[in-house]
Order: C-alpha cells, then structure tokens, then sequence
C-alpha cells in the first residue's frame, strides 16, 4: 500500500507525515519546503500480532507495512506546471491511494496562500488541478491512439470509446471515482495512471483546541466529506508528530493524559484499507510471524504468491483458522483438536484475519 499525501502549501502536510511515518522531515512556515518527495515505509499497528506473539512466542513479529510519500504543496495551475506541479504529479500517479491533507487550524505565523481558513475551498483547488492533469492525459492518450498503427483495432476502438466518455466526465468538472466506467478503466487502460480514479482519504490536520473559526472550519469539512462520500480522518498533526518523538513507552501515557484517543497512523491505516478493499491475513513459517495485507477476494494461491512466487506456482493446499477461533481456543493444537483448522483449496477467498499455513511443493 502506497499512500500519496497531498494538499496546499502550509496545510501540514509534512508534520502529518511526520507523524504518521514517524519521520524527521524539515517544515518550515512558507510554502514548498518539501522540493524532493519525502518517502517513509511504516509498519501498520495490529493489536492481533501481540496476541499471535503471545501463542506462537516467535522469534520475529513482522507487521505489515505501507508506505508513505509526501510531495510538495499542490497549488492553482499545478496541472500546468504552476509551482513544483509537474514534477509531483509524477511521483503521485505512482501511488495506490491519496490522503489530502486539509488544513483546519489557525495560525497567524503559518501564511494561508488563499487568504483565510476555508477547508471546502481549498479541497476543491486540489481536486481541479487533479481532473485538469488528468483530462491532459487522456488527451494525449487518445493522440496516441490516432497515430498509432492500430495492431488491434477492436481494443483500439474499446479505449478510444472509454477515454472519450473520461474526457466528457473531466470537462465537466467530474470525477467517476468508485463507478462502473473507473472498472472499466482499469481493465481496458491499466497503465492510464488517473489520479482522479485513486480512493482518497481527507486528513483534517485540526489544531490544539478545536476552538471558534477552527471548529466551523472541521465541521464544514465533515459536512463536504458526507456529501462525496469521503472517508474524514481527524487529528492534529502537530501533536501527533511530538507524540511519535517521544520515546515509545510514554506515548500511551501521553496520549491519555492529552485525551487523544486512536493515534492517527491507526485510523489512517483503518480508512486506507477500507477504502482500498484491503484485508490483512497472517502466517507463521518457522520462527517467523508476519501479517500481509492483499486485496479483498484474493485466492488463497495468489496470497502464497504474495509472499514468494515459488508457493503460488507449487501451491497444493492451505491450512486456515480465523484468527477469532484461535485466540479463542489458545492454541493451534486445541484448534485441530477441535476439528477447526479448515483445508482449503487454490481458489478459496481469503478472509480478513486468517491464519494460513501454505503447503506447496517446489
């Protein structure tokens, strides 16, 4: 998982990347601070892998990761080259979803490029520089496809038809995130890297007190993120970023004190796979327990494939138990004593929180 965050200049976007990617990137308070994007890989919290750890006592607890990359501040005319745009536009094309971090906080020393705090606004900035630099893409997509040499002029014909119902779509304004047309997309253009198709997360970087102009400008957002059917994650930034310098065995307690609740990276994580179809399934293989993170309705061949392409290939069968009925049972022994360990075969759909053992010959 490859999350882009993006945003407006001075919005936070690299304290919430610290925060989340528990980093120590530069922020200063005027625009483009970040001029190369900023990359972390993060390991995803999973309260399961304790409780894994406690009945398989391995040794070594490999969670899975996601991987952040912050860029720069998008602003009016990125789509065309304004500010740092084309160059980040690049790199975020590459990602799996983005997190667009709104600013929501007031800060008189922090300049606000568009005057003041107006969360609506400045998510629909961003979101019409991603439709522009997207309809310029499928522009020349279909420029290619006329001076093509037409090898197969059905596929042809089948793109030029969805490119030509996207630039439609883009012209007006709209995107065609989560419908019937982005499937087709993707099975008919896989390599058409549209931003405007990625799910998208809005990180609401509140500040410290959540008081006055700021409070109306967080429930505003709510208010645009029910509308689009946006998943809205709230936190300060600047507060999770100081939580995460701390050394790890005060931040509980620093958290509680603070009245902080979930961290952010947790509910980020949370949003992400929801948004993106995700599940997380987990092996133990020798002294080694790891959870996966794979795609809702994978098979259980392709989750060995997963790991190492020689168990996809070989693959012969896999041992299950959810994780609900192992801790319940409190051991793999009491699971097959119980008739409860399932064999399932190639096609089987892994399900969100299963153990597997996979038996394959090489």
């Amino acid at each position: 998982m490859k999350i882009g965050i993006i945003g407006l200049p001075n919005a936070g976007k690299s304290t919430v990347f610290n925060a989340l990617a528990q980093a120590r990137v530069e922020v200063k308070k005027h625009p483009f601070t970040t001029i190369e994007p900023n990359v972390g890989m993060v390991r995803v919290p999973d309260p399961r892998l304790t409780r894994l750890a406690e009945l398989f006592q391995p040794e070594r607890l490999i969670p899975a990761s996601i991987k952040f990359v912050d860029v720069a501040g998008l602003v009016e005319g990125a789509s065309h080259g304004e500010g740092l745009g084309n160059q980040f536009l690049a790199a975020l094309r590459e990602t799996t979803a983005l997190a667009h971090v709104v600013r929501c906080f007031k800060d008189g020393s922090i300049a606000h490029l568009l005057g003041g705090l107006d969360p609506v606004r400045d998510i629909e900035v961003i979101r019409l520089e991603l439709l522009l630099a997207d309809l310029a893409t499928v522009e020349k997509r279909l420029e290619k496809i006329d001076r093509g040499r037409r090898a197969d002029p059905h596929k042809d014909e089948d793109a030029r038809e969805v490119l030509e119902v996207l630039k439609d779509i883009l012209e007006r304004g709209e995107d065609c995130r989560g419908t019937e047309l982005a499937g087709r997309v993707r099975l008919l253009l896989p390599d058409l890297p549209l931003l405007s198709l990625k799910p998208i997360l809005y990180v609401a970087n509140t500040g410290e007190t959540g008081a006055g102009e700021e409070a109306v400008g967080v429930a505003a957002l709510r208010e645009k993120a029910r509308e689009d059917g946006t998943k809205l994650i709230e936190f300060c930034g600047k507060l999770e970023a100081e939580i995460v310098s701390l050394p790890e065995e005060d931040r509980g307690q620093f958290r509680e004190a603070m009245e902080m609740g979930e961290a952010g990276l947790a509910k980020l994580t949370a949003a992400a796979k929801n948004a993106l179809r995700l599940i997380t399934f987990f092996t133990k293989e020798g002294v080694e327990v790891r959870a996966w993170i794979i795609p809702e309705g994978t098979s259980a061949r392709r989750a060995a494939g997963s790991i190492h392409s020689d168990m996809e290939k070989g693959f012969i069968k896999a041992e299950v138990v959810s994780f609900p009925v192992l801790d319940t049972a409190g051991s793999m022994v009491e699971v097959r004593q119980k008739g409860q360990l399932r064999i399932e075969g190639r096609d089987y759909p892994v399900q969100e929180g299963d153990v597997i053992r996979f038996l394959f010959k090489t």
